[in-house]
């Protein structure tokens, strides 16, 4: 491939992201000087919308409005999208009377859309549209209009839409993360959505994954020699915990067991777990991130921690194997 041939695609290439980046500045201008008022009353439809954002479009339109109705739902406001043509054959049904719509049209005169129109407005459901058209049919039926105007579209022949459903989404994405704060929707709140997600693993909690109850090793201070090895051969982690009262008094490894069988060989029959144990061992929160259990097993190159609840009785324990089957490693 020749250097002027790469210099005429590059060329082409800059021009189509120009003439969509000048859309969206466009589009900026004018929600701010024209269309602040519309913006924020959408905003106010959504964010007492009772029921689901319902997202509709036709052809590339309803692409976008597939995506905008995804951020919608991710970002902790319910939505769907529903093709306009299925509407009038049935799935009117899943719409709901604390719903919304959220119609989009560049035209505006969507053959599709129009059909559906008069039974939108007789079902009392509310109306927010995208159209490229002030005195377009669906603009008139709405009860928030906002419009996207784009002076070409980045297509050559000026037909496909390209610029004009750049502008769309990014309004679409306008209002997702607008309303997203209007809710006080918070990385935890995101992680939900998103359980499988990189972010919803690093926002895996301690308490989420932590063994408890009967699959804790304890033994009590008093604990003998045979009783300290049983424990910890039956809960195969490596080590006991000691605790008193369900408070931590310290724990005991398979390395403090070495230990103790050459410096003490001869009398290791009355040594009591309180005798082997280590009083300081590495903890940590139950309300703490399951990443930050990772960093601490890592700066102390050890597999296992003890979890304590806010009263420090200990309530779990987290091993490395617990870390890999969650995901975090």
């Amino acid at each position: 491939m020749t250097t002027q041939l790469i210099s005429k695609y590059l060329k082409e290439c800059l021009q189509v992201l120009e003439i969509e980046n000048q859309a969206i500045k466009d589009l900026m201008i004018d929600i701010e000087k024209n269309q602040s008022k519309a913006f924020e009353s959408a905003i106010e439809l959504l964010l007492n919308c009772k029921g689901k954002i319902v997202v509709t479009g036709m052809g590339k339109s309803g692409h976008i409005g597939s995506k905008i109705a995804a951020t919608f739902a991710s970002t902790g406001s319910p939505s769907f999208f529903v093709h306009p043509a299925e509407l009038s054959h049935g799935d009117f049904g899943m719409l709901g009377k604390e719903d919304i719509m959220l119609a989009l049209s560049f035209s505006g005169e969507t053959d599709e859309l129009k059909k559906v129109l008069t039974s939108i407005k007789r079902s009392g459901l509310k109306l927010i549209s995208i159209t490229g058209k002030e005195d377009s049919t669906l603009s008139g039926n709405s009860d928030v209009a906002l419009f996207v105007k784009i002076e070409k579209e980045a297509c050559p022949l000026n037909l496909a839409p390209t610029a004009s459903t750049t502008a769309t989404l990014a309004l679409g994405d306008a209002l997702a993360v607008t309303l997203m704060q209007a809710k006080n929707f918070t990385k935890e709140d995101f992680a939900k959505s998103h359980p499988g997600g990189s972010l919803g693993k690093q926002l895996i909690k301690v308490s989420d994954i932590m063994r408890k109850n009967t699959d804790i090793p304890k033994v009590i201070p008093e604990a003998g020699f045979n009783d300290i090895v049983e424990e910890i051969n039956n809960k195969k982690l490596g080590f006991t915990t000691v605790l008193e009262d369900n408070k931590l008094s310290g724990s005991i490894t398979d390395g403090d067991i070495r230990r103790a069988l050459v410096k003490h060989q001869n009398n290791l029959s009355s040594m009591k777990a309180k005798d082997l144990m280590n009083k300081n061992p590495k903890t940590i929160k139950e309300e703490d991130l399951a990443v930050s259990a990772l960093n601490l097993m890592e700066e102390f190159r050890i597999s296992d921690l003890i979890v304590l609840d806010k009263n420090s009785h200990v309530i779990g324990i987290v091993d490395l194997k617990d870390l890999l089957k969650a995901g975090i490693i």
